[in-house]
């Protein structure tokens, strides 16, 4: 058992992809799993299979909240963090993330791995021929953290609840410390996979949780990181667009989209009045 790195995995109605995932890592690394969906049928399974992984049921205050949650329970000198939909992470891309962090000196803010399929226009990588690439920003869905840096630099603004909490803790960590994209750390990631939903009506009340959480997240990521009255005219044109597609559906009697950008509306609005993230589902 190695007793330098804990994995943390956050799940939320994720039973089947976490039981998945602790497979090929619960004999060689601790593994403390943070639960806000309350699924008692998970804590079971783990208390009876693998005693030796911690289970954690809380509340559910977003993501930033759980990953802060764990990282408090870490008794090792590094973690890392995956959503259980991430594909082809192996002990041994750990070990490298473990070589690389001591060869770095410990200076570094985070680490992360390169991302097989990803979508170039969202999600920018560095040049695939460096191995060890510094980068401003690192997707949130696999990081590797010095639980000492991770704390000094704060850790995640709880003020979001989903998206943009990683780009937030990147901008801040890279004044003081480097991001780096280990290259020849190569995973897949299944996006929207991790919440594992039972019919269609849950699946669009889930998409309707993300649309509000996005431009809820991403306005106040803007605002918190580069001013109010610069966030308001950079969003404006993105206001007159929503407000234009509303109307547009509403004439050609399209509900649904009618719908996805009222909730899109919604969200911006809320965020720029300075309300908290509350929207939730049941």
């Amino acid at each position: 058992m190695n007793d330098e790195v804990t994995i943390i995995l956050v799940s939320h109605r994720s039973k089947n992809l976490v039981l998945n995932f602790i497979k090929n890592f619960y004999t060689k690394y601790k593994i403390l799993i943070i639960d806000n969906s309350n699924d008692i049928n998970l804590k079971n399974i783990l208390e009876k299979k693998y005693p030796e992984i911690t289970i954690r049921l809380i509340e559910n205050n977003g993501y930033a909240s759980a990953i802060n949650y764990g990282s408090k329970l870490v008794k090792t000198k590094y973690f890392l963090i995956s959503n259980p939909d991430i594909e082809g992470l192996t002990s041994n891309n750990i070990d490298k993330f473990l070589d690389v962090a001591k060869n770095l000196n410990d200076n570094f803010s985070l680490l992360g791995p390169r991302y097989i399929g990803a979508d170039k226009k969202s999600h920018i990588q560095s040049n695939p021929k460096i191995e060890i690439a510094e980068m401003r920003f690192i997707s949130g869905a696999c990081m590797f953290f010095k639980k000492e840096i991770f704390n000094n630099l704060g850790g995640f603004d709880e003020n979001f609840f989903l998206y943009f909490e990683e780009s937030d803790f990147c901008l801040r960590a890279h004044k003081i410390y480097k991001n780096y994209q280990i290259n020849t750390i190569q995973v897949k990631h299944n996006v929207g996979s991790s919440v594992e939903v039972e019919n269609t009506d849950k699946k669009n009340n889930l998409i309707e949780l993300y649309n509000w959480h996005f431009i809820w997240s991403k306005f106040y990521y803007y605002k918190k990181n580069y001013g109010y009255v610069f966030s308001l005219f950079y969003f404006f044109p993105i206001i007159i667009r929503i407000i234009f597609k509303i109307n547009l559906n509403m004439i050609l009697k399209n509900r649904f989209k009618e719908k996805k950008y009222r909730i899109r509306l919604d969200g911006l609005t809320s965020s720029i009045r300075g309300k908290k993230s509350s929207k939730r589902i049941d």
